[in-house]
């Protein structure tokens, strides 16, 4: 749907009205489609080549199902909730012993970006649900590089690059400590007047995202914080890796 095309409510209703005949994972013909939900068939027909150009539908021959990028946003959906769900009471727990504020991001790109908050204030740190920090500029983003492995980036949702070989050595030297102390801490780097102490989501072998306090520099002491931060993150991990569907999308 181009600029200039309608975006009425009803033209709305009829796009969710086909997509929601493929939820079942049926493959139809324009026939079918248009039977089914009532649509004329030239109707139908529009709506459908623009899902197609859109990459939420695919066609083969004279059939159309959801595409493929389509069951793959189900899947890191789902994942999503599952970290959201299992990470939601440990924020909520870690607030209360820090009076600081307390954040869940994954890496996206060369960013990170929030998936969860407690204890935030928009006048100290501008975050948000959905919101986005560079990664490198941040504790959370150190920590999931630090812990996804040396070269790519590979975590579940996306792939970012660790610095190049002509980027500051102090950087590289940083990931390596943040990586044997299982620990990442960042001042004013982020946002002037807030340090921020971070800790990786995952094991050896996968890092799935972070969690994180915040506040102003003087409310922020990385050696105690450094233990409750690692816990927090440790108790996240075990109850995702002790739940198998959990692990199981993305």
């Amino acid at each position: 749907m181009r600029n200039g095309d309608d975006f009425s409510p009803a033209v709305i209703d009829r796009v969710a009205g086909l997509l929601d005949e493929f939820c079942d994972g049926s493959e139809l013909t324009l026939s079918q489609l248009s039977c089914r939900t009532g649509l004329p068939r030239s109707s139908a027909h529009r709506l459908l080549s623009q899902l197609v150009e859109f990459g939420w539908v695919s066609r083969r021959g004279r059939v159309y199902s959801l595409s493929r990028a389509v069951f793959e946003w189900g899947a890191l959906a789902q994942w999503h909730d599952n970290l959201y769900r299992a990470a939601h009471p440990v924020l909520h727990e870690l607030h209360a012993t820090t009076g600081l504020m307390v954040h869940l991001a994954v890496l996206d790109g060369n960013d990170v970006r929030y998936l969860d908050g407690v204890g935030c204030d928009p006048d100290i740190l501008p975050s948000r649900i959905g919101g986005r920090q560079p990664a490198l500029r941040t504790a959370l983003g150190k920590a999931i590089i630090a812990h996804s492995g040396m070269g790519p980036v590979r975590t579940r949702s996306t792939v970012a690059p660790l610095p190049s070989a002509r980027a500051d050595a102090r950087l590289r030297r940083e990931i390596a400590h943040i990586r044997q102390q299982h620990i990442a801490h960042e001042r004013e780097e982020a946002v002037s007047g807030v340090a921020c102490v971070a800790a990786a989501i995952g094991n050896s072998r996968t890092c799935v995202g972070a969690i994180s306090v915040a506040g102003p520099l003087g409310n922020v002491d990385i050696v105690t914080l450094a233990m409750p931060v690692r816990s927090a993150a440790r108790v996240i991990w075990q109850d995702l890796s002790g739940n198998g569907s959990a692990l199981q999308a993305g």
